[in-house]
């Protein structure tokens, strides 16, 4: 296992969970067997990331772009989050780790069924002292800003706000998460190298880490792995370089 040091550890982990499809692929699979595999790996890096100690874990659950996705393999994830979240709810729960879900999360085209979970899960979880756990569900970053913007525009509206007074904070303040703080660490998994509209205006000084390891393959190892990687990285925020 790679060397940590506990004292830097990020705050805040955004997870981008990639690499389902080629997976069941590799092993001619049909692509919902690689989500399948994927459950496993979710919870035990949430049961890892929470043993760190780290505060914050946001994982990318479901994209506003996944609708483009075919209608069976969307109806398969619907069906799949939602006995998700009741088969390891408890589990989650009894470790203290509090559950939200950030995203356009009140779209008809989410079963009611899965609705109602995830509303239930918040509601069990609310008063959980632990890691707070993220599921972006039905989430895109430029949504987010979205509805930021839309926000203030109402307000600006009924006279509210004056549209000089609108700075980043109070961009930042009507994010549809709006207490979640910024993630310091950004990974994504199966080697490509971008964020797929995951946190757009949080991770604008967010460290990226990209590995090759698809998401059902990410152990412990590749887990501790990028947070070594996040720990050599010299976060300056702009600043110059020494020297």
């Amino acid at each position: 296992m790679t060397e940590l040091d506990l004292d830097r550890l990020p705050n805040h982990v955004g997870i981008i969970m990639d690499g389902n499809g080629r997976w069941a692929n590799q092993r001619d699979l049909p692509r919902t067997a690689g989500h399948v595999a994927g459950e496993t790996t979710l919870f035990d890096t949430i049961d890892r990331v929470s043993d760190l100690g780290i505060k914050w874990l946001t994982v990318y659950a479901f994209s506003t772009e996944n609708w483009s996705r075919s209608d069976d393999e969307v109806a398969f994830l619907m069906a799949f989050n939602e006995s998700l979240l009741v088969r390891h709810r408890d589990h989650v729960a009894e470790r203290g780790i509090r559950i939200h879900f950030m995203g356009l999360v009140d779209d008809e085209r989410i079963p009611a069924s899965v609705r109602r979970q995830m509303r239930e899960s918040e509601e069990i979880t609310r008063d959980n002292q632990g890691m707070r756990l993220v599921f972006a569900f039905n989430y895109g970053g430029r949504s987010d800003i979205l509805h930021s913007v839309r926000t203030i525009a109402r307000q600006v509206a009924d006279g509210v706000v004056d549209p000089e007074a609108i700075d980043e904070a109070m961009i930042a303040d009507n994010l549809l998460l709006a207490e979640m703080p910024d993630p310091e660490l950004v990974i994504r998994t199966s080697g490509e190298h971008r964020v797929s509209n995951f946190l757009t205006w949080q991770s604008a000084y967010s460290e990226l880490v990209f590995t090759d390891v698809l998401w059902p393959d990410f152990d412990d190892a590749a887990l501790e792995s990028c947070l070594a990687e996040y720990q050599g990285r010299d976060r300056r925020f702009g600043g110059a370089v020494d020297g």
